[in-house]
């Protein structure tokens, strides 16, 4: 028998590199492509390290003025910040004094939307965990492992834990494989880890699948990974192999120490089919669970388990049990039941003889059940949405496990239908067809939550707090349920909207009806109020939380009671916000033109009535333009904007089109005379006051910061273009004036910045330096850079849009390593804002804009041939366009 120590050779010094594609594979030394995997995407070597360290946004980073200005801020948040954490013992629904550091090891999350989410690392390990709604618990669980035994002629040859990692427990285990000898490569909800096995001849090639599925609202709620070990011996004999998958019971967190937890193992055998595994049962007094873990018995395939061991031993009772026969002991019954400050976790081996030159496959799951879920004030309770179709009584892992093996290969040929138009287009540039759908994980990672209607909710209650005559509200919320998701990871509000406006392309376009519950949860609250009273941390002053006929910041915070009390955020007073009831109703009509659902539209129309009016009142000189009121009053909620500006006032020049549109389409003929008389004064005052011959001024307020060069000074063209309505009699802004004002924008705020090499600044100064008379003004914003890039394709600039938009992917997934946590913000050095953000899902408008040329261009031209043919001159950190 071989012995039990390391069987790997190590991995020292440099090897010279094999020849890369990118920049992230350049330290990969192996020659194996891998089993089926996929050419776009987002790939790099194990042995990989990001050299630029970036720091979260701090103290230190305020300028003096800015200091100054906000010193009452500082005072009010800090008061808050310490009553809320110290003495409530709660957590900030933002926390500027204790950021979440930077860690650049994310990968590709496991699951479906709204069930919580796994995230495995892109070195192998189970890193981060969302299972409680919309709370993190960053840590990698270091048992959480997957490991190989190679077997020839009845001899363990090669055992080998399938990590980097040397950690300090578990040193019975052979740790530090070499990185040089795998890579990662990622196209959500899909990711491939390719292990070269050095001296061995053998490849291994993980394929993870998470049922993401656009228009799927059954196996996209499911919470289950699955993954696709495919075995190819190059061995000129066979070869038995064995893949252990290990995991402790629990997420890393303190209460995998609290006590009572227990693990039982479980075979399930339905229609021919048979699943065996281990259930861990983590039995906390609050939202408790079940992991699984589990493989597909097979002829030729046999599943052993270990149902429980010490994770935070030395495991050599696990190692030497495999290194005996390539098997575990597979003992019955169900393990006692855990002490305080104990730890327990359970394994499953997946084992089968590879032919000498041939190829065998392994299917291994991961699932976890948690049906009903309390969020931080436990008042009530919530039925998540795949209890529809797998129960609630909290024992669904094994049919959730059996069901993933034996549908994983439908979900792919579903996914590849959907991708592969897009991934087949030779005309698009490689990095945005990864950054499409890269980008796209923060649906099901968002802290998200898709869960049934409450139990205890009838129609008169919902009917009772609506707008008369949303006769479509309680059907669309019974049938596909409440629809949730983060601002950001860091920053923890539900469906903040004047962020969910940028992101909502995302889910119009892939899971339109979400969208639309959403839509029809945000008209609830538009028609309610909340008169309770408190102090807001940037004024000081005190209103109401939530105001009538005004659209919500929120729908509130995990931590609290979502929906039931809305507008977590408490920095400004949003009723005074100028962009809200703008972008209710700006997706109203994008959500009908894409969908054309007219019970939707004729549901929303009272309740755009309503904003609108409540909107009239910021037109202060009574000019068809609102005025911005002199502070930071819309979702740039630190840039102070005065009197007229191109942000607001576009948006609100597209509102007022749209609401003509809407009147013509429901034959409304009063309301749409009167939006045309605001819409003729409007665009005769929106000209006057902000074109300048080149571009819209920021504002025209007059200060020395007023004619600044906003990146998202078009978003109102933006929408209009995504709906059509941007030519013709619904033109709102000259064609000329757009591109000229997005010609300058790529000058000045793209390639005038960090070498055009950044994406585009929020504010430059028409001298070409970035405008320092905010925070955020001189942030780069990706959502925003990606909603402006789309504007340019509609607008023809396409190789300027591609250009702008390639240059905040490099920067976030290849040079700062931060993938699958796409920031809010980073400046050109140093800093960044707001890891795991919403805003960066707008990348699914360029896909639109991409979409609408293409059937409007003639059918012998290819929509964006010309404009690419001329590749863009490469950026000095990665390779060309």
């Amino acid at each position: 028998m071989a012995a039990a120590a390391p069987l790997e050779r190590p991995c020292e010094g440099t090897a010279v590199a094999a020849p890369a594609s990118a920049p992230l594979e350049r330290l990969y030394e192996g020659t194996a492509p891998g089993r089926g995997v996929a050419a776009a995407g987002w790939r790099l070597c194990l042995a990989h390290r990001f050299e630029e360290p970036r720091q979260p946004y701090g103290a230190g980073d305020v300028s003096f003025r800015d200091v100054l200005r906000h010193i009452g801020l500082g005072l009010r948040y800090f008061r808050w910040w310490y009553k809320k954490t110290r003495i409530e013992k709660k957590s900030a629904f933002i926390d500027l004094l204790c950021a979440v550091p930077l860690q650049q090891i994310y990968g590709c999350p496991l699951g479906g939307i709204g069930g919580g989410t796994i995230t495995r690392g892109w070195r192998g390990e189970f890193c981060r965990w969302q299972l409680n709604p919309g709370i993190y618990h960053y840590g990698t669980v270091i048992a959480d492992q997957f490991t190989v035994c190679l077997r020839c002629k009845g001899q363990t040859v090669y055992q080998q834990v399938l990590s980097i990692e040397k950690p300090n427990t578990l040193q019975g285990w052979n740790w530090g494989y070499c990185g040089h000898y795998a890579f990662y490569h990622a196209l959500y909800p899909r990711a491939w880890m390719v292990y070269e096995l050095p001296g061995q001849n053998v490849v291994l090639t993980c394929r993870q699948v998470s049922p993401v599925i656009p228009h799927d609202y059954k196996d996209s709620s499911l919470p289950v990974g699955v993954f696709i070990w495919e075995v190819e011996n190059g061995r000129d004999e066979d070869v038995d192999v064995s893949i252990m998958f290990s995991m402790q019971n629990g997420m890393g967190a303190k209460q995998d120490k609290s006590g009572g937890h227990w693990n039982e193992p479980f075979t399930l055998e339905k229609d021919g089919e048979r699943v065996a595994g281990v259930l861990l049962h983590h039995c906390t007094r609050v939202n408790p669970f079940t992991l699984a873990i589990s493989a597909r018995e097979k002829a030729g395939t046999g599943v052993t388990h270990l149902k429980a061991f010490n994770p935070a031993g030395l495991g050599r009772e696990v190692w030497q049990d495999l290194l005996h026969d390539g098997r575990l002991e597979s003992p019955p019954g169900k393990s006692k039941l855990t002490e305080k400050g104990e730890l327990t976790a359970a394994a499953v081996c997946a084992s089968c003889t590879v032919p000498a030159r041939g190829h065998r496959t392994l299917e291994m799951a991961l699932a976890w059940d948690m049906p009903c879920i309390h969020f931080g004030s436990r008042e009530k309770l919530h039925l998540r949405r795949y209890t529809r179709f797998f129960g609630s009584g909290g024992d669904a892992a094994p049919a959730l496990s059996h069901y993933a093996l034996t549908h994983y290969k439908e979900w792919e040929r579903k996914i590849e239908a959907w991708q592969n138009p897009i991934l087949e287009n030779s005309q698009l540039p490689s990095w945005y067809k990864s950054a499409l759908f890269n980008e796209l994980y923060f649906v099901t990672d968002g802290g998200t939550i898709w869960v049934e209607l409450p139990p205890d909710c009838c129609d008169e209650d919902l009917r009772g707090q609506a707008a008369a005559g949303m006769s479509h509200l309680l059907p669309v919320l019974r049938e596909y349920g409440r629809f949730a998701y983060l601002e950001g990871q860091e920053y923890r509000m539900y469906n903040t909207y004047d962020v969910h406006f940028y992101a909502s392309f995302a889910l119009v376009m892939l899971w339109p009806k979400l969208q639309i519950s959403l839509q029809y949860d945000i008209a609830v609250t538009v028609m309610n109020e909340d008169v309770q009273l408190r102090q807001y941390l940037m004024c000081g002053q005190t209103a109401q939380v939530k105001l009538k006929n005004v659209v919500p910041h929120d729908i509130g915070d995990p931590g609290d009671e979502p929906w039931q009390r809305v507008n977590a955020y408490l920095m400004h007073d949003t009723a005074d916000w100028k962009d809200l009831n703008l972008k209710f109703v700006l997706q109203v009509y994008r959500d009908y033109y894409l969908t054309q659902d007219s019970m939707y539209l004729q549901d929303m129309w009272p309740v755009c009535q309503a904003v609108m009016e409540s909107e009239l009142k910021f037109d202060t000189d009574n000019d068809g333009l609102i005025e911005n009121g002199g502070f930071a009053d819309q979702t740039y909620d630190a840039w102070v904007v005065n009197g007229a500006s191109a942000y607001c006032g576009g948006l609100w020049l597209a509102a007022v089109c749209m609401m003509c549109k809407m009147a013509e389409v429901l034959g409304d003929a009063k309301i749409q005379q009167k939006y045309m008389d605001i819409l003729n004064k409007g665009k005769e005052a929106f000209e006057r006051k902000l074109w300048n011959g080149k571009y819209y001024n920021y504002d025209s307020s007059g200060s020395d910061a007023s004619n600044s060069i906003m990146s998202d000074q078009c978003a109102g063209q933006w929408f209009l273009g995504a709906c059509g309505l941007d030519q013709g009699e619904f033109e709102v802004f000259p064609k000329s004036h757009i591109v000229s004002a997005l010609r300058t924008i790529f000058e000045k705020n793209v390639m005038s910045f960090a070498g055009g090499t950044m994406g585009a600044v929020n504010g430059m100064r028409p001298s070409g330096q970035p405008d320092t008379s905010s925070v955020q003004s001189n942030e780069v914003w990706v959502g925003v850079v990606y909603a402006l890039a789309a504007t340019m394709i509609q607008e023809g600039l396409v190789e300027e849009g591609f250009r702008t938009a390639e240059g905040c992917y490099r920067t976030v997934w290849e040079q700062l390593g931060m993938a699958f946590q796409t920031p809010e913000a980073y400046r050109e050095k140093k800093v960044y804002r707001s890891l795991a953000y919403m805003r960066p899902l707008s990348i699914w408008s360029m896909q639109l804009a991409l979409e609408r040329r293409a059937s409007q261009a003639p059918a012998s031209t290819e929509p964006i041939q010309e404009a690419l043919l001329e590749p863009a001159p490469p950026f000095p950190h990665c390779s060309g366009l």
